[in-house]
């Protein structure tokens, strides 16, 4: 019985790092269930056992991913850390996130578009980050005269866009711009230590 489990187990897991590699290659929309089973090298019958569409292996992936990055983002609005190091932390851990999963933007816009209740309490486990500390230090600093009034909505939605744009826009970028898939990666590193410095850069006084 333990036998058969860890049989299941590993190949579960197969099935989600070959899945992982076609929803990047072909993107949600262009991936089927029998590219997944041919990267994971098992017939499609046995995939179907193991998961009945590519919406509920997508799910899977999905709830991997958020469970690993929402407690990181949750856990760095109210560190005792600073107001820059904050920033600095979420554009971080945010960009890191999307270049292992290119493939989650759309997901979760989509999804958010059709059922955003549902996906909101999916992404967040049903606990919302608090922002309390993270404002009151932006407020603080606008007090003391060192960056200029701003609504932390405007800020926070500054953080996001600059983050998760450019994976959004990738084909029109990679079109536009003639920028190879390995071009594009390093710029998203660079962009780790670009986004958070032109946010500094635009609120300083």
């Amino acid at each position: 019985m333990v036998k058969k489990k860890e049989t299941d187990a590993g190949t579960e897991q197969k099935i989600l790092a070959a899945a992982k590699k076609v929803f990047v290659k072909k993107g949600m929309d262009g991936a089927r269930m029998q590219d997944i089973a041919d990267e994971a090298g098992i017939n499609k019958a046995l995939l179907h056992y193991y998961f009945r569409n590519k919406e509920k292996l997508f799910e899977q992936i999905f709830a991997e991913s958020a469970g690993r990055f929402i407690p990181k983002v949750k856990a760095i609005l109210i560190a005792d850390t600073g107001f820059y190091e904050k920033i600095e932390s979420f554009c971080g851990e945010y960009i890191d996130m999307v270049m292992q999963n290119p493939y989650l933007p759309m997901f979760v816009m989509n999804e958010l578009q059709k059922q955003p209740a549902a996906m909101i309490k999916k992404i967040f486990k049903g606990s919302l980050p608090d922002l309390s500390k993270f404002i009151g230090q932006m407020q603080e600093e606008i007090k003391a005269g060192r960056i200029k009034p701003i609504h932390p909505a405007h800020l926070i939605m500054n953080m996001m866009s600059m983050c998760i744009f450019p994976f959004i826009g990738r084909p029109m970028l990679s079109a536009v711009m003639g920028i190879s898939d390995t071009q594009f990666m390093t710029a998203m590193e660079e962009r780790k230590k670009a986004v958070p410095k032109f946010i500094f850069d635009a609120i300083r006084k």
